[in-house]
């Protein structure tokens, strides 16, 4: 919590997932794999645009154009397969139904959207908090070399490791998880990059978190 404190205080609420609903989330988080979010925004906008930001629509759209429509996000072939993949387990399993998908228990939501092509932990976790709204950490580059680099974690930590790290110290508060994974990103875009820039980072003073 004391991270979370000084990380708030310097960056303040960070606003994410940025999102016209949870449909658009789950969309985002499987397009921005191994992207910056400004190509994920084109490719949303691509889709928005053709009105397949509808898991109906988007099941019936052959797998080119898809393809076509998301370039901008990158890798744009894989993704659009693996767009399909979600989409077809989703209508198949719970008829399109959010409210349906999200009302499973979580360790068994998760085991499913894991074994979805394409899924991995991060992509799954990102899905179950901001599109569901359950209380699920959701780790990713910025928040390993962050704690790191402060000596928190080993080098060669699991992303279960991590995850457990703060889902054993930590209220399971969703507005909590999210805000601390966006501010995690915030912390690594503005000082944490992989050529640190330590000078006005709020974790610099290091003796506060040991």
């Amino acid at each position: 919590m004391e991270i979370y404190r000084r990380l708030y205080e310097r960056f303040g609420p960070q606003g994410w997932w940025p999102a016209d609903g949870p449909f658009e989330v789950i969309v985002g988080a499987i397009l921005t794999q191994n992207t910056a979010w400004r190509n994920v925004e084109r490719a949303i906008g691509n889709l928005k645009e053709e009105g397949l930001l509808d898991p109906w629509a988007s099941l019936e759209v052959d797998g080119g154009e898809l393809a076509s429509l998301i370039r901008p996000a990158g890798y744009y072939n894989v993704k659009s397969k693996r767009l399909k993949a979600f989409i077809r387990y989703f209508c198949e399993k719970y008829q399109g139904n959010l409210e349906k998908m999200f009302q499973r228990p979580l360790p068994q939501l998760r085991e499913e959207l894991l074994g979805v092509d394409g899924i991995g932990s991060e992509t799954a976790d990102s899905i179950l908090l901001y599109a569901g709204g359950r209380p699920v950490f959701v780790v990713d580059a910025y928040t390993r070399r962050a704690l790191s680099r402060h000596h928190i974690i080993e080098e060669g930590a699991t992303y279960q490791e991590v995850q457990e790290l703060f889902m054993e110290n930590l209220p399971h508060d969703v507005e909590l998880f999210k805000e601390y994974h966006a501010l995690f990103v915030r912390l690594g875009k503005t000082h944490c990059r992989p050529k640190p820039l330590c000078e006005g980072c709020p974790l610099k003073d290091e003796d506060v978190l040991s």
